[in-house]
């Protein structure tokens, strides 16, 4: 099981939304949920730490450093706490690109949490809309939507351009769509994990 320092990663977006203490037990909350799910057993959430109003949360799990899951929400239908607890649930069993995790891979894993703040309309056209490794992108057009995390482009070596039509294919649109109609938003995270 990996330790509980707590690593914030590159400067991507915000950096002062949480302190350590916070970001301490937004990690053992998502850890703890993981282990209760997969263990039959119900967690019951809750922390001493006091916890900020946030637009929304994406809990990634990695295995031997490779994804596993990751799932969250942009519109916060509880408290932070309890957001973290379920993505992270979902995240490990409900990612419909995985099979849901068994309890023997846990010592393998890793989570990571990104806390997004609140979305803002852009037109990626312009150069100054989105920098790499700041911004996270949401792409919308009818019912499709597709959100791609600021770690993502830097992780793939991404262009901005590269990075609008890779968020336009997660939302199972064209990667053109930015250019035919589909809504482009951007969103700074501030990211840590274990």
């Amino acid at each position: 099981m990996p330790g509980w320092l707590v690593t914030s990663l590159p400067p991507w977006g915000i950096s002062t939304m949480l302190n350590e203490s916070q970001k301490w037990a937004l990690l053992r909350i998502a850890r703890d949920s993981v282990v209760c799910h997969l263990a039959g057993d119900r967690l019951v959430v809750g922390t001493t730490v006091a916890l900020p109003e946030v637009s929304g949360v994406f809990v990634t799990i990695k295995r031997a450093g490779a994804l596993r899951g990751c799932l969250g929400v942009l519109e916060m239908r509880g408290t932070l706490a309890e957001e973290v607890a379920r993505c992270a649930r979902d995240s490990a069993t409900s990612d419909p690109r995985f099979p849901p995790m068994a309890a023997a891979e846990l010592p393998d894993t890793s989570l990571e949490i990104s806390i997004l703040g609140p979305m803002e309309p852009i037109d990626p056209r312009l150069e100054s809309s989105i920098e790499i490794g700041r911004h996270g992108l949401v792409v919308e057009r009818d019912s499709h939507r597709g959100l791609l995390l600021p770690q993502v482009a830097v992780e793939w070596g991404w262009t901005r351009e590269q990075f609008v039509g890779q968020t336009c294919r997660k939302a199972g649109l064209p990667r053109d769509a930015w250019q035919h109609g589909a809504r482009v938003f951007r969103f700074d995270a501030e990211v840590f994990g274990e």
